[in-house]
This record gives structure tokens, sequence and C-alpha cells, in this order.
């Protein structure tokens, strides 16, 4: 008997602005979707890891959320752990639920996600987040807050000059003299995007079009996404014409911010064959790696990903189907270079041949990628996870990938020097 471990159930409900909604009904949800797509009860789960960023600034629930969130529905009893870390929390939750059934400690576990980001009306808080910075602060959790309160004033010329220049190329380029760039609030986390991107161009000539092509792509696979918070097509132009938000990043080339959850079952080699009638839909993991950055330079996708390929037997010329962690387009280009998938400097040409298209080389972001699909910090992990399950079940729909037997979820979190804090890279596909 091997230890192989399976996925045989995922859930998620629609990412969006969801006023109406709270943490604890997002995550019934969810779990309880997971729970019907496999059949299992509630009491079937040997153990449970929660994830999420936020619901202690932003309701005071700073401990035992996930034995808040779950006994609400009836999860109970059971080992419940309760895992933070940043946008690449649900994956490392999965991570350690997988773990633990590898291990041989269960033979059941269910790994959660939920994260509420938008109220129509504020929570009042009093004390605790970073004064004057509001919603801002949740992002900048996500970095060493001294070192990043103190690099914020070092970037801010960086910023203006990139701004400037956006305003510069948006006037020559502009057919009918639209509106000049907005100021608007946004993550810090896009400041750092820009900057790389920046970088990218001038090294290797990498064009605005170009990036602008990934953000078109993940809106248009969206719309065939029931599930996704944007569910309306862009062409290069609209994006390339939306506001700058950080040159060379327009709006439609960043996340948003919203609401959801998500849940995967995980299980044992042996409790699959004692219940055959999990099998024709489980999955198998083939490949679970979860790493930390470093404060020096450090390309952490490409160390985590060929740990990834040598446990799952498998190359990036292998894979079919990939969920990336797109939190603004040039992310997806960054990433799609570092899991091997073109050379470094091609993500650019690459994205533009249409080789991550869904008919494409391999297809990145089906789903719509945390662009258009959405980004609920704690959630986002597993969500990769549900599409790319659904893919490998060839139960997409619209947005199917003609043959897909190989998947891989790129999830990263925070930001630790110049790279991701968190980093997880998981591939799922039977043998």
């Amino acid at each position: 008997m091997s230890n192989d471990i399976y996925i045989i159930g995922v859930g998620m409900i629609r990412f969006a602005k969801l006023p109406g909604r709270t943490m604890k009904s997002m995550t019934g949800e969810s779990v309880e979707n997971a729970l019907k797509d496999c059949g299992l009860s509630k009491g079937d789960l040997d153990a449970a890891w929660f994830s999420n960023s936020g619901w202690g600034q932003s309701e005071y629930q700073h401990c035992i959320r996930g034995q808040v969130a779950l006994s609400t529905h009836g999860i109970d009893k059971i080992p419940i752990t309760n895992v933070e870390n940043a946008c690449a929390g649900g994956s490392s939750a999965f991570h350690n639920a997988w773990m633990s059934v590898k291990s041989g400690v269960y033979d059941v576990a269910l790994a959660v996600g939920a994260e509420k980001m938008y109220f129509d009306k504020p929570p009042v808080v009093t004390s605790g987040g970073i004064k004057g910075m509001g919603a801002m602060s949740g992002f900048i959790s996500g970095t060493d807050v001294e070192d990043t309160l103190k690099m914020m004033g070092q970037l801010k010329k960086q910023i203006e000059e990139g701004n400037k220049q956006a305003l510069k190329e948006k006037e020559t380029n502009e057919k009918e003299g639209g509106e000049k760039p907005k100021k608007k609030d946004h993550s810090i986390f896009m400041d750092f995007y820009a900057m790389g991107a920046r970088a990218h161009m001038k090294q290797y000539g990498t064009t605005q079009r170009q990036i602008a092509a990934i953000a078109a792509k993940n809106h248009n696979n969206s719309t065939m996404n029931p599930l996704a918070q944007y569910t309306f097509p862009q062409t290069i132009e609209q994006v390339m014409n939306d506001y700058v938000v950080a040159y060379p990043l327009t709006r439609a080339m960043c996340a948003p911010t919203g609401d959801g959850s998500a849940a995967a079952i995980v299980c044992s080699e042996k409790y699959l064959n004692d219940n055959p009638s999990l099998k024709d839909r489980a999955i198998l993991v083939r490949a679970s790696v979860l790493r930390s950055g470093s404060r020096q330079p450090f390309n952490e996708i490409k160390v985590a990903s060929d740990i990834a390929y040598k446990q799952a037997g498998v190359g990036p010329e292998d894979i079919d189907v990939s969920e990336v962690h797109d939190a603004t387009a040039y992310a997806e280009l960054h990433v799609t270079e570092g899991l091997g998938f073109c050379p470094v400097g091609q993500g650019g040409p690459f994205a533009e041949s249409g080789a991550t298209q869904i008919d494409g080389k391999v297809a990145v972001n089906p789903s719509g990628g945390l662009l258009a699909r959405g980004h609920p910090i704690g959630a986002s992990g597993i969500a990769q996870m549900y599409e790319l399950i659904t893919q490998l079940r060839g139960e997409a729909g619209e947005r199917q990938v003609k043959d897909a037997k190989i998947a891989l979820a790129h999830n990263g979190g925070g930001n630790l020097g110049p790279g991701s804090a968190a980093l997880c890279i998981h591939i799922f596909g039977n043998a």
C-alpha cells in the first residue's frame, strides 16, 4: 500500500463583494459544497485546517477563528488548526491537511479558507491597525511592517516618477484624448509589482501591451466562470486605457478586493480503497511544497517548483493547466518564467503569442485568476485548487482545457525582501 493522498471533494462560493454575508456563513457554504461534492458527512472529517488573514483586524476575531466559523455548522470536537500565511494561507492550510494524512495521523482532512474584505458599513475599529492606512493596513501586515513603513517613504519618489511616465505614455497613445490617470488608494503590493514590472521592461524590453494581454486573457476567461467576481470581457485596449494605479499597471491589471470561501477534502489511499465510490472523481496530489522567502535575493519560485516537479515526477513541459498567483498581470508574467513555462525574460512575448490561453501551450488561469475570479486572501489558494480539480475531472464547461491531465497551482503570500514571504506549489493529476 502506497501513501498517496487524493483530493476527493472541493467546494467554493462565488467570490464577490458580499456585504450581506459573514465569515461564518461563507465558510459553512463552501464546506457544505465540498462535502456534497464527495458525498461525505461532517462526521467523516478527522481534522480541519482553517485559513484566514483579516478577521481579527476587521471584527476582532483574533483567535480561534476556525473553531468559531466551523462549530457554527456542527464541525467541532475534532482537531482544528488555524493558519495565517498572508495570501498563501489557503494553500498552506491544504499543505498541512495533506501532510497530516500523508503521515498516517488522519484518514480524512479538511482545508478551508475564508476572507471578508468588503463591508458596506466598515466595522468601527478603535485600536490596532496602522494609523492613517485604513484597509491598506491589512496588506501591509503581509510584510515586515517596520521595514515597509520605512520603505514607503523611499518608494514615494519612484512611484511619482512612474506615474509621470504613465501620464506621458497615455497622452501619446490615447486616440481620443481620454482622462488623465486618477489617484486612488491601493495596496502597497501594487507598488512593489509595478517596480518589478518597470525593471523587467527595462531589462528585457517587455511592453505594457504584453502585460495588458495577460489581464485581457484572464478577464475574458472569467466570463465563462460563474463563480468569478468579475464576469465581463476586456480587450487589450480597454485594459491599457483604464486608469493607472502604479505605472505600468492599470486598474484592470490588478486583483480586486472581495469576499469568499473555498474548501477541499483530502483522504488517504487506504480510505479511498475502503470507499470505492469515491474513486471515479478522486484526483491524486502528486506534489505539495511549502517554502518561505528570504531577505536576500532568492528565486523562491524556481526553488519551490523544482522541488515540486521532482516530487511529482514531471517537468514544466508536462503541465497542461495552471492557476498562478496573479495579484497583478505582471505577477503572472513573472511566475510563468519562474515555473519554467518559458525562458526568463520571455514572459511578455510568451503571453502575447497566445501560449497561455485556454487552448495554448499551457493554459494559465482559466478561472480568470486573482485578477478576475477574485482574491479573498485566505481563500485564494484553495480556490485555485477548486479550478484545477474541476479541470482535471473534465467538468469546467466552456473554459475546459482539452485533455488536461497534469495541473499546477502557484500561490504566494506576503513579501519578505524581494520575493514572497510564503510560497506553495501543488501539482495534481493521476498517473
